[in-house]
């Protein structure tokens, strides 16, 4: 795997542009799987309280033998609706994550919704700065935000978050939120990055630009994204397929292969709507 390119979040530290995902990974399966990638190259690992797979995924890092500043560790508050979200019980879930990932800080911590219709984001926020501000979450963000929650973030609490992890493939770009964050120094970073297995790859379009270049359609979109400016964090549990989706830093593609991909935003969500989604 050639060296993975960084990108520079807006309080100076350094991310991975390409890391692994485990969502919907078994906690049981999860420590095979991030071994697979930490063996491939990936040093940057993206797990959430509600995955259920921070034990696995903390059994994987400890094994590694790699050195912890050499790791990103992302992980995510799920600010459900059975809790009412104070500083305490925003600080217990940490602890319990960090407990669970058996480290003693996280590189990033996000909040995994918005959940504005509740209206505890900025109360949650604050919490996320004062743990940042600790040393025990090298950067804070958020997940799923829209502009308007954002601005809100930025302005009651003066602090940008440096992520905003959203819904993100190809057809689905979210031009306008992208570049808001740009305007703004927010590192986009996409989840659900190859469309979920629903299709997205068997576009012929992307067949076409794949044969080009004699790489795989996945491979093409992770480029994508790569050339976009995005982090992004491909998930599976396939050796063969974790290992090819960490090859795509020996091609590019060229401005006839982005205008054709660009071609393929056509709106489709294929997640919840970040304006109406609240749960349990």
């Amino acid at each position: 795997m050639s060296k993975v390119p960084t990108i520079t979040l807006n309080n100076g530290v350094e991310m991975p542009q390409l890391g692994f995902g485990v969502w919907q990974v078994p906690d049981d399966e999860a420590t095979a799987a991030v071994t697979t990638a930490l063996e491939a190259g990936y040093r940057s690992i993206d797990t959430a309280a509600i995955y259920e797979n921070e034990t696995g995924t903390g059994k994987a890092l400890a094994a590694s033998g790699i050195a912890r500043d050499e790791l990103f560790v992302t992980t995510k508050l799920w600010n459900s609706a059975s809790e009412t979200w104070t500083r305490e019980s925003v600080l217990r879930e940490f602890d319990a994550s960090l407990g669970r990932l058996g480290l003693d800080y996280v590189d990033l911590y996000l909040i995994h919704w918005p959940r504005a219709m509740r209206d505890d984001y900025l109360t949650i926020f604050r919490t996320f700065v004062e743990i940042a501000e600790s040393g025990r979450a090298k950067a804070i963000g958020v997940s799923n935000f829209q502009p308007a929650q954002l601005e809100r973030v930025i302005a009651e609490t003066s602090v940008v978050p440096a992520v905003n992890q959203v819904e993100l493939h190809p057809n689905f770009a979210q031009a306008e939120l992208r570049a808001f964050h740009a305007r703004h120094g927010i590192v986009t970073e996409a989840w659900s990055p190859l469309g979920q297995g629903r299709g997205l790859l068997e576009d012929p379009t992307l067949a076409r630009v794949a044969a080009k270049h004699g790489r795989s359609a996945a491979q093409v979109v992770l480029r994508w994204h790569i050339q976009l400016g995005n982090v992004v964090i491909p998930k599976s549990v396939t050796p063969s397929r974790i290992r090819e989706n960490a090859d795509v830093f020996g091609f590019e593609l060229d401005a006839d292969d982005l205008a054709a991909i660009a071609g393929l935003d056509n709106g489709t969500r294929l997640g919840p709507d970040p304006a109406e989604f609240d749960f349990s």
